[in-house]
């Protein structure tokens, strides 16, 4: 039997590009949105940042926070979320904060660690530790040292001819300054957003930051953007709940696909993956909002989310068991047989009604196989959950029968031969020790660069591989050596799948999470 393998369908983002360069920064970058984005008055801007934190709930941690997720909008309409990010920090002592921000004016093709002095606000300087700058923009070439989106350029002009200012860095600051008091500060404003720039990003940043335990991450981001209020909703707790469920991957790629939104998405997932390797495993929402909810205008909102990343010593990493009632499994055979047959004997895509099933609108990843006599006959999927389960069958079952590139199309003869297999996935997780694999129940992911393999948890019983032979088999699935999974550049993301067909439909025996 033929290794079952994978097709993902996925759009890259087109990496933008470095229209000019480098500049000497000033010594000092001043305020340039205070009065719009937050009081410019130290008094009523010390007031106002108080008065969120009092307001907001500090959540019980095990140990201290690692890192932080907060919105960046003006504070009338996001700070009242911030201030459930920030109110972490009462008491709490970090000497350097890590803030990672995005570009909303200027494209450039890296991640700019800003080169000057200091950071100013109304509530004073903010020194920058200039020697942590150099280091970690000298660690990958994806990062520089720079003013490259920290200063407001000519090209940053908006239509009235004023200059852009950045607010991404500057918004966080005044929350930092009323609860750390004196720190020193390393801005980070990526301009690009895509896997490959936030794992430079999160991997310097951990190697740089050790076990120091004195340095604090804050990613700065904001959610969806002016879509009426259900919908945002909607989109904003898909990206909270991959957060949560600590798969970045996933919301990596569904952010770069443009199928979920978060303007800062880039630095969530490299905080996220800074604050795993220095111990992090666990994520907690601490508040979800909408400008709706402030202003009442619910035609048009923008969503906030607060977050903490910290290590929880009693957690348990493995996500939770998932599973399909006998309905629920029934019903997905039922949409990829039916997929299979229109496409094939009909020409056309098979279009299901909604299904009344909750589970079947969950949005998860699964692949389609298809089996001819005992023999594999094609298997496509998607790793990442883009769409509705009862949708992702569809189109993966459509695909498993005409652009499995290892078989010709299916014809219509062969269609009353046909078995059906369906695997859905559970959210991907980096393995941090490969002792924690576990054959016969984790499937594996592995990515270096634009490399990537996947194979199914239910591929090395069928081989009688160990789990060496099981590491080794997927990074030659992914087009690289047999031994590509000791390269500390190669990601490995493990994930469980509820496995069941149609013959285990017939005989009432349940799916098999694998």
């Amino acid at each position: 039997m033929r290794l079952r393998a994978i097709a993902v369908w996925f759009l890259l983002l087109l990496p933008l590009a470095c229209t000019a360069q480098g500049r000497q920064a000033p010594p000092v970058r001043p305020a340039g949105v205070a009065g719009s984005f937050y009081p410019a008055d130290p008094k009523q801007l010390s007031a106002m940042v108080d008065d969120f934190l009092a307001k907001a709930s500090a959540a019980e941690l095990p140990g201290p926070p690692i890192a932080l997720i907060a919105p960046h909008a003006g504070y009338e309409y996001a700070g009242a979320v911030a201030g459930h990010s920030y109110a972490l920090l009462k008491g709490r002592h970090f000497s350097r904060v890590v803030v990672i921000a995005p570009s909303h004016y200027e494209a450039f093709s890296f991640a700019s660690v800003y080169d000057g002095d200091a950071y100013e606000t109304p509530l004073g300087r903010i020194p920058v530790d200039k020697e942590f700058a150099r280091r970690l923009a000298r660690s990958d070439p994806a990062l520089k040292l720079s003013s490259r989106g920290h200063i407001a350029t000519e090209e940053a002009r908006d239509a009235d001819g004023r200059l852009s200012q950045e607010h991404s860095v500057e918004v966080q600051l005044p929350f930092l300054q009323r609860t750390l008091g004196d720190f020193k500060l390393v801005p980070v404003i990526m301009g690009e957003q895509d896997y490959r720039s936030s794992r430079a990003v999160g991997v310097a940043l951990a190697h740089l930051i050790g076990k120091s335990g004195d340095t604090l991450i804050v990613a700065s981001s904001d959610l969806s953007h002016y879509h009426p209020y259900d919908t945002a909703v909607q989109l904003d707790h898909k990206v909270l709940n991959a957060v949560t469920q600590w798969d970045y991957l996933s919301t990596s790629r569904n952010l770069e696909m443009r199928v979920w939104e978060a303007c800062g998405g880039a630095p969530i997932v490299a905080a996220m993956i800074a604050a795993e390797r220095l111990g992090a495993n666990q994520a907690r929402l601490l508040k979800y909002a909408n400008s709706g909810d402030v202003t009442g205008d619910r035609s048009r909102v923008v969503g906030y989310g607060a977050v903490v990343l910290f290590r929880d010593a009693n957690a348990k990493n493995a996500t939770p068991p998932y599973s399909l009632g006998s309905q629920e499994r029934e019903a997905l055979l039922q949409i990829a047989h039916q997929s299979v047959e229109s496409v094939v004997r009909d020409r056309q895509p098979y279009r299901p009604p909604a299904p009344a099933l909750a589970a079947l609108n969950e949005e998860r990843g699964a692949f389609v196989t298809l089996n001819e006599k005992g023999r594999l006959r094609g298997c496509i999927g998607y790793v990442s959950p883009v769409t509705p389960l009862y949708l992702t069958v569809r189109e993966v079952a459509a695909s498993a029968a005409l652009r499995d590139s290892r078989f010709p199309p299916v014809s219509t003869p062969e269609l009353s031969s046909l078995e059906y297999e369906i695997s859905v996935l559970s959210p991907m997780r980096r393995v941090t020790d490969v002792k924690q694999i576990q054959v016969g129940r984790d499937g594996l992911l592995m990515r270096n660069g634009n490399y990537e393999g996947l194979l199914l948890p239910q591929v090395p019983g069928e081989y009688g591989w160990d789990r060496e032979t099981f590491l080794s088999e997927t990074c030659q699935k992914a087009g690289m050596n047999a031994n590509c999974w000791h390269d500390e550049d190669t990601d490995i993301f493990s994930f469980t799948a509820l496995v069941f067909s149609e013959h285990e439909a017939r005989s009432g025996a349940p799916g098999a999470a694998k």
